[in-house]
């Protein structure tokens, strides 16, 4: 019988060696089927550098503004009403209508106020008829009363009755006036020239004077006024900011102000800041600030509800920041990456207004600090980083405005 060689068991040192030197062949295989680059990399025991994208942040000059809720009201407004009593008699305007200063409304039947002028006018001259002769008896007198023809008691009565007569002259010279100024009255005509509006009364209704009611009412509206509000702190900020020239005013030292329409479009026309009311209203903590702006196609009604950008500075030195290179952490802090000595830095900025889509960071940036816009999903802070591409300059062309921070 033909005795085989028996097969050796994994105990057995034999067994040992042949397993040894097949895990040194597979190694072996391993090693030599990996590049160069990550044979190094693994050598090292490093990762690769991550490839992001960044831009340069530079200071550059940027308008900043508030937007602020408002109403538009009439650059002038009058309310006519009759200064006599009488039956209107015509309307001599189409509602709806501009109108010119000194233009005619209302007629008031003139009857009864042209009999007072007449009987003031009869007063009047039969006062100076009694002047004429007081002044030439009074004249006589004196002549006599020189040759002593007459005693100076009755040269004394001839002067007072001249001075009486004269005095009813000028009395009578006032009643004239007045009835004259009540007949004028008559003639209802307009004070200031703008859009007049419906017609309280019509032809044959009674009116007097100075009636709580008005009649119609006239409405300047080029230019025309914007009254917003602003709370008191901002007012406050804005005029430190201004005192320490963190921001300055344009050359012409006056604010611009643009206008948001209800439908959201923005009205051609630009407009300046008048002034700011002088006390802050006790029940919202606000002041007034009024603007003006030209109307000449009266598109701006009374009443209007609006959106006032109002230019509060130019900050020349401005620091922008995209905003997607800006996110939030669990606090609700503003925080971006930025690229230096070859890894990426955590940042926590103070952020202020939008500008033209990116945010006026006040501080965490510095002029110069390469912001990280992209890439920025897989990066951490501490990691190897470099640039894609050479560093992009942040935009500095014509002047960033800010609108208010959402």
């Amino acid at each position: 019988m033909l005795n085989l060689p028996s097969r050796p068991s994994l105990g057995t040192p034999a067994a040992f060696t042949l397993l040894t030197v097949a895990v040194a062949v597979i190694a072996a295989f391993t090693l030599s089927a990996c590049s160069p680059a990550e044979s190094q990399a693994a050598k090292a025991g490093a990762a690769p550098a991550a490839k992001v994208g960044v831009v340069t942040v530079l200071p550059q000059r940027v308008e900043l503004s508030a937007e602020l809720a408002g109403r538009t009201v009439a650059y002038q407004t009058a309310e006519v009403r009759p200064q006599v009593t009488g039956i209107v008699k015509t309307r001599a305007f189409t509602e709806g209508s501009d109108v010119k200063t000194g233009q005619l409304l209302y007629q008031i039947d003139p009857a009864s106020y042209q009999t007072a002028l007449d009987s003031a006018r009869a007063t009047l001259a039969k006062a100076e008829a009694n002047a004429a002769t007081a002044r030439l008896k009074a004249g006589r007198y004196d002549e006599l009363a020189g040759i002593d023809a007459v005693s100076k008691q009755l040269r004394d009565d001839t002067q007072a009755a001249l001075k009486q007569a004269q005095a009813d002259v000028a009395a009578a010279t006032a009643a004239v006036r007045a009835a004259q100024i009540d007949l004028d009255r008559t003639l209802v005509a307009a004070p200031i020239a703008g859009r007049i509006g419906r017609s309280a009364v019509t032809p044959g209704a009674l009116v007097t004077a100075n009636q709580a009611g008005a009649m119609a009412t006239l409405q300047q509206l080029d230019p025309i006024y914007v009254d917003v509000t602003q709370t008191s702190a901002e007012l406050l900020r804005l005029q430190r900011q201004l005192a320490d020239g963190t921001l300055q005013r344009d050359a012409a030292g006056q604010a611009r102000v643009k206008l948001l329409l209800e439908d959201g479009s923005t009205y051609a026309l630009e407009g300046r800041l008048q002034f700011s009311e002088l006390q802050v209203d006790p029940s919202s903590g606000s002041v007034t600030l009024r603007a003006q702006f030209p109307n000449p196609r009266r598109q701006l009604l009374p009443g209007m509800y609006v959106r006032a950008q109002v230019q509060s500075g130019v900050q020349a030195q401005a620091l922008l920041a995209p905003q997607s290179a800006v996110s939030r952490d669990a606090r609700g802090n503003a925080t971006a990456m930025v690229l230096k000595d070859g890894k990426a830095e955590a940042r926590v900025l103070q952020t202020g207004a939008v500008v033209n889509g990116q945010w006026l960071v006040t501080s965490g940036l510095a002029a110069g600090d390469q912001l990280i816009v992209d890439g920025l999903q897989r990066l951490r802070p501490g990691m190897a980083a470099e640039a894609a591409a050479p560093a992009a300059k942040a935009a500095t062309g014509a002047p960033a405005t800010a609108g208010a921070a959402r």
